[in-house]
């Protein structure tokens, strides 16, 4: 299993309504508007995840899930690779329902955007506390 930990924060601004992406970023701040956001202060951008699990990713249909932990609660949210995937962006990391594919995307056609996550895991984004983040490909 190829598998990588992603350590980001939690952010009083965080309000995960986007309804087909959610995004981890390297900002330290964000504002309102940032719907889309889930975590800050992200230890890494999607060019900073190994070169064994960039490789990976990057073939049609592979499986990948990202687990969200937050305090008590864990979130499990699974979607695709393809090979057509960049993953060269230094600052952010995004999720997206679609099959849309930017220097950013991680995965696409995940099964939840921010707006799908469950809301007590949403309460617990919101404080400024450790968020765990764990990709993972599934073979």
């Amino acid at each position: 299993m190829v598998r990588d930990i992603i350590r980001a924060r939690g952010h009083k601004n965080i309000s995960a309504k986007h309804r087909s992406t959610f995004q981890i970023t390297r900002e330290h701040d964000i504002t309102k508007r940032a719907d889309c956001i889930i975590a800050v202060s992200a230890d890494r951008g999607v060019s900073g995840l190994s070169n064994e699990f960039k490789k990976a990713a990057k073939k049609d249909s592979v499986g990948i899930t990202l687990k969200i932990v937050a305090g008590a609660h864990l979130e499990v949210v699974t979607g695709e690779g393809c090979n057509k995937l960049e993953l060269t962006d230094e600052r952010d990391i995004v999720i997206r329902k679609s099959n849309f594919i930017s220097e950013r995307t991680l995965m696409i056609n995940a099964d939840k955007s921010a707006a799908d996550l469950d809301r007590e895991l949403v309460a617990n984004l919101k404080r400024p506390e450790d968020i765990i983040i764990i990709v993972e490909i599934i073979d």
